[in-house]
């Protein structure tokens, strides 16, 4: 918790209570309700929001008339207030569904009034806090990050913007490279170490080299940047971010862990959009122990953004058959054919009917009745089609699924959004052993046996797991924190509705 703020203290202690046998506040509790309150900002939420200096200016006249109007006015108000923060702690400020979640979150048990009438009977009203939080291990970590930042706002190292870079020979922008001079160097090198990629006692000479360009290697890695020690564009833009956006941007985080099912059973897969990585955990005596990591493809942003949602994972195909979607069969499959009729057997497609029927010969009449809805088009198993040698399925709405790809080359991109929706998997043997562990006979040599296989099957998985996909540009990583670019604009939409909500609990000075 931040530093508590001090208020004029009376002689004596007072009760304040509430009409009709509601709760008591002594004085000792009332200000640390009030200190709580203050210290929101600790948590990513506002303190204006509780009311929190109008209850604090009562509090003094509330406490000399204790017993009248006044103080019960001020506990009413200061328990509405704290059962509101607490709630907004356990809960959100926003309901997920307006900025397009479809997390089916489970409904936690955290009751905010009965905690806060509980932390009353013991005397400690942290202990209603500490209930309320999310009990997730990057949260708290989120939190010394978030009190970092806030102590960098206004620094006089973000007053001025950095100076213009130099423009190599022959280079076709502006770029910083090993050796350059610039007039921005003593800037950068105090940026690096208030952001601790940098030493204090590091020495800076007047070219990039050295101790600021593995510091400046470090800041880009946090970054979701290529961490090759060139300061071109996109790492100046991350380094002119100023800490108060920053600070906006963990708060944000914050506010979604509040609602995003991290811990739905004992083994999860979640995949987070903006990092472009699928992680699969275990729960062990109640710590999250990831037992595998991996790069991954998502939906393109401009049109294909892959939905945020939760579901299970059921099964698992094996050489499995793309059925083309409507959509990309109109705008983009048919179309191509037109051109290129050579495209379809290259690719392996097929027509299938309604009634199952297959028919493997193209013809413009057959394109025609794809459009019309009359037949589809599917891909069969073979070493071009788009989803690998393997599929896992978590049914849902929009038809996302993990797969692989014979497009291998795109994982070592930085910048990952290049699908239609569906996720592509870097290294699909070590999902499908995490997948099925514990399912008889099913070792790698068997996985990559029936991937190989070339005919499509279909395995039920013995325990469905939960699939998360899910959206945080920060994160904490060997202790230091990370961001990465708000690919589909969710955390902008997330502060529009913030901002957008009404505020019916900001309380009057009076």
């Amino acid at each position: 918790m931040g530093s508590m703020p001090w208020w004029p203290r009376l002689a004596g202690a007072s009760v304040l209570a509430e009409p009709d046998g509601g709760l008591v506040w002594s004085e000792r509790l009332a200000r640390q309700a009030l200190a709580l309150l203050a210290d929101a900002a600790a948590n990513g939420l506002d303190p204006a929001d509780y009311g929190t200096d109008a209850l604090a200016q009562r509090l003094p006249e509330a406490l000399a008339h204790a017993g009248e109007p006044a103080g019960a006015r001020l506990a009413t108000d200061l328990g509405a207030a704290m059962r509101r923060y607490l709630h907004e702690l356990a809960f959100g400020r926003v309901d997920p569904r307006t900025v397009h979640q479809r997390f089916s979150v489970p409904p936690r048990a955290f009751d905010p009034a009965q905690a806060l009438a509980d932390a009353l009977a013991l005397g400690r009203l942290d202990t209603a806090v500490q209930a309320a939080v999310p009990p997730l291990p990057i949260y708290r970590q989120l939190q010394r990050v978030l009190l970092d930042l806030r102590a960098l706002v206004g620094h006089a190292a973000w007053a001025h913007g950095l100076p213009p870079l130099p423009r190599p020979p022959g280079a076709r922008a502006p770029k910083l490279e090993t050796g350059g001079v610039w007039s921005g160097l003593p800037l950068l090198a105090q940026r690096l170490v208030l952001l601790g990629d940098l030493a204090p006692d590091a020495p800076v000479g007047d070219r990039l080299d050295g101790a600021v360009q593995s510091a400046l290697q470090a800041f880009q890695a946090r970054h979701g940047l290529t961490a090759d020690g060139v300061l071109g564009a996109g790492t100046l833009a991350a380094l002119e971010v100023p800490p108060d956006a920053r600070v906006r941007q963990v708060a944000l985080t914050m506010e979604r862990l509040r609602w995003t099912p991290l811990l739905q059973g004992p083994r999860m897969i979640v995949v987070n959009i903006p990092e472009y990585v699928l992680r699969a955990y275990e729960v062990v005596d109640g710590r999250i122990e990831v037992r595998l990591s991996m790069r991954v493809i998502v939906g393109k942003a401009l049109d294909h953004a892959t939905p945020l949602f939760d579901e299970r994972l059921r099964s698992i195909e094996f050489s499995p058959y793309w059925n083309v979607p409507a959509s990309i069969a109109r705008q983009e499959t048919v179309p191509r054919l037109r051109r290129d009729p050579a495209h379809w057997a290259r690719q392996g497609f097929e027509f299938v009917a309604g009634d199952g029927s297959v028919d493997t010969a193209l013809t413009p009449a057959k394109l025609d009745a794809v459009l019309a809805g009359r037949l589809r088009i599917r891909q069969r198993p073979g070493p071009a089609n788009a989803l690998g040698d393997i599929k896992f399925v978590f049914p849902n709405r929009d038809n996302i699924y993990l797969h692989h790809t014979p497009s291998v080359g795109l994982f070592a991109r930085e910048r990952r959004d290049f699908s239609h929706g569906c996720i592509r998997v870097e290294d699909p043997v070590a999902l499908a052993r995490f997948v099925m562990a514990g399912m008889p006979g099913w070792d790698e040599a068997r996985i990559r046996a029936q991937m190989a296989a070339g005919t499509s099957t279909h395995v039920a998985l013995r325990d469905p797991l939960p699939v998360l996909i899910a959206y945080g540009t920060v994160l904490v990583k060997q202790g230091r924190p990370h961001f990465f670019a708000d690919v589909y604009r969710h955390d902008a939409r997330l502060q529009a509705a913030l901002d957008a909500r009404p505020r019916p609990y900001r309380l009057p000075s009076r």
